[in-house]
C-alpha cells in the first residue's frame, strides 16, 4: 500500500463517497475505505475519528468561515444581512466542491444516523451564529432568532440546491430564500367568502 503517497485524505474520502454510494454507509467498513483508497486503516484513522466524520470532515472550517466573515462585516448592516453575509461565504465554499454536496446529501439522507448527525451540525452553525452576532453587539433574543431564522433560510436554499435538475448557485439561493421571510410577516387578506 502506498504509505507515503501524496493526499491521503482526499484519496480516502473519495474512496469512501464511493463505496457510501455503491453499497450504503451503513455496509461499508473503515476497512474497505482504506483499501480501496489504496491505504492502512491506520492512516484512516489518523485522518477521521469514524466514517461518519469523512462527510463532516469540513465542518469546523465553515463554522470559522461563518464567524469571521460575521466578525468582518460592516457594522452598519442589519443582524439579518449580517447573517446573510456570513451563510453566503458558507454557500460559496460549498459551491466550490462541484457535485460533492449532492452526493454527500444523497449519502445523508440514506442514514437516519447521518441526519441526526446533520441536525447537529447545522445546531451548531447557529449556536456559532448568535454568538458572533453577540459580540457585534446584538442582544437576545434577537441574536438567537436571526441566527435561528438564518439557518433555517440556509437549510432550505441547501435542499433547493442539492435537488435534482437545479442550476443555481447556493449563494443565490441563499439570498432568494432570504428574500421570502419579509413576506412571511405580511399580514394575510381576509379569504373571501
Amino acid at each position: 500500500m502506498g504509505r507515503w503517497q501524496p493526499d491521503a485524505r482526499g484519496r480516502l474520502m473519495q474512496a469512501a463517497f464511493a463505496l457510501y454510494g455503491e453499497r450504503g454507509f451503513e455496509q461499508t467498513t473503515v476497512a474497505e475505505i482504506a483499501e480501496r483508497a489504496g491505504l492502512t486503516e491506520r492512516t484512516f484513522f489518523r485522518h477521521f475519528a469514524d466514517k461518519r466524520e469523512v462527510l463532516f470532515a469540513g465542518a469546523q472550517e465553515l463554522q470559522e468561515l461563518l464567524v469571521s466573515t460575521v466578525a468582518d462585516a460592516p457594522a452598519s448592516l442589519a443582524p439579518i444581512d449580517v447573517a446573510a453575509a456570513g451563510l453566503g461565504a458558507i454557500g460559496a465554499f460549498i459551491g466550490e466542491g462541484g457535485d460533492l454536496a449532492r452526493q454527500r446529501q444523497a449519502i445523508i439522507a440514506s442514514s437516519v444516523e447521518l441526519q441526526e448527525r446533520e441536525l447537529i451540525k447545522l445546531a451548531s452553525l447557529a449556536a456559532a451564529l448568535a454568538d458572533a452576532l453577540r459580540r457585534r453587539g446584538v442582544e437576545d433574543p434577537a441574536a438567537s432568532l436571526t441566527a435561528e431564522a438564518g439557518i433555517a433560510v440556509f437549510k432550505v436554499a441547501f435542499e433547493r440546491y442539492v435537488a435534482e435538475g437545479n442550476q443555481l448557485e447556493l449563494p443565490r439561493l441563499i439570498r432568494e430564500s432570504l428574500g421570502e421571510l419579509p413576506r412571511l410577516l405580511e399580514p394575510s387578506l381576509p379569504a373571501s367568502r
